[in-house]
């Protein structure tokens, strides 16, 4: 019997004017669109809801957001097709407006990377929580690391919050830096003491880590706002390294099947745990501009 391939939420297409007025220039550091007519991974794990590039550009406009970093979606496989289109049209409409995070296969020759980096590509996604998302073996990162570190690269880490404890002697022998969003996925309810939390913390410090405090309907008890049980965990790690935190909205939140945010409740939920003008200014604009090399 085939598996069954759920259908997941579709975004709140009614975003609110956020409360917060974001740092001109702010950076969404993980969204995803996607866009009729491209074609999806029969070894996906979801369906995602249509999410366009023209309902992102809506969605930012209200947020106050200028630019963004697309995040391949497992669903896509190796297929970049949609981040990247998306990545261009709104490059020719404004410079340096938008870059991306792709996945590929060790198979890649030199010379598709020198394209993809030409075109805004920063770093490489290794995802083991959703299927489809993990087109390299763990055993490759070394080579994986040496192939893309000449581009000044990075690999984002999406995985399962349990793993992360058997997961940290990989990430610090990681040779490029890594970036790890939505917390690293660790729940708030075991709290910043947590063994999961403090090992992220603990890696965070180690200075090659750059954590997105994105996804906070994800970690939180609830689902819904105010996230107050994720605000200790925002104020941890910046306080472990306020130069390598980055913020993003995880729009379309894909994978969730029960209620997904308001966008506008996010952002708000941001202003809520950094109420520092300049740290706000570093979280949504200097850290990632940095990062991704806008």
């Amino acid at each position: 019997m085939a598996r069954e391939i759920r259908d997941c939420l579709p975004p709140d297409r009614n975003p609110r004017k956020p409360k917060l007025v974001l740092p001109r220039g702010s950076i969404d550091t993980h969204v995803h669109i996607f866009e009729p007519g491209y074609k999806l991974s029969p070894g996906r794990g979801y369906n995602p809801p249509y999410s366009t590039l023209a309902d992102l550009k809506l969605l930012h406009s209200t947020l106050g957001i200028d630019r963004v970093v697309f995040t391949q979606p497992s669903v896509y496989g190796v297929d970049n097709s949609a981040i990247l289109n998306g990545m261009a049209a709104l490059n020719a409409e404004t410079a340096n407006r938008a870059r991306a995070v792709v996945a590929i296969t060790m198979d890649i020759s030199d010379d598709e990377l020198v394209t993809l980096d030409r075109s805004g590509v920063r770093g490489v996604r290794l995802n083991t929580d959703n299927k489809g998302g993990m087109p390299i073996e763990m055993s490759a990162i070394p080579d994986l690391a040496a192939r893309i570190a000449p581009f000044g690269w990075h690999i984002e880490f999406l995985f399962p919050g349990k793993d992360i404890i058997e997961l940290i002697p990989t990430f610090a022998s990681v040779k490029v830096p890594i970036s790890i969003g939505h917390f690293a996925y660790q729940p708030a309810t075991a709290g910043v003491l947590g063994p999961g939390f403090q090992a992220l913390i603990e890696l965070t410090r180690r200075g090659n880590t750059w954590i997105k405090i994105s996804g906070a309907n994800r970690v939180s008890e609830t689902d819904l706002p105010p996230y107050d049980d994720v605000k200790p965990m925002a104020h941890a790690l910046i306080e472990a390294a306020p130069e390598r935190i980055m913020w993003g909205t995880d729009w379309p939140h894909p994978n969730k099947y029960l209620v997904n945010p308001n966008d506008g409740d996010l952002v708000d939920a941001f202003g809520d745990w950094v109420t520092d003008e300049g740290m706000r200014r570093k979280i949504m604009l200097d850290n990632p501009a940095a990062f991704y090399r806008f």
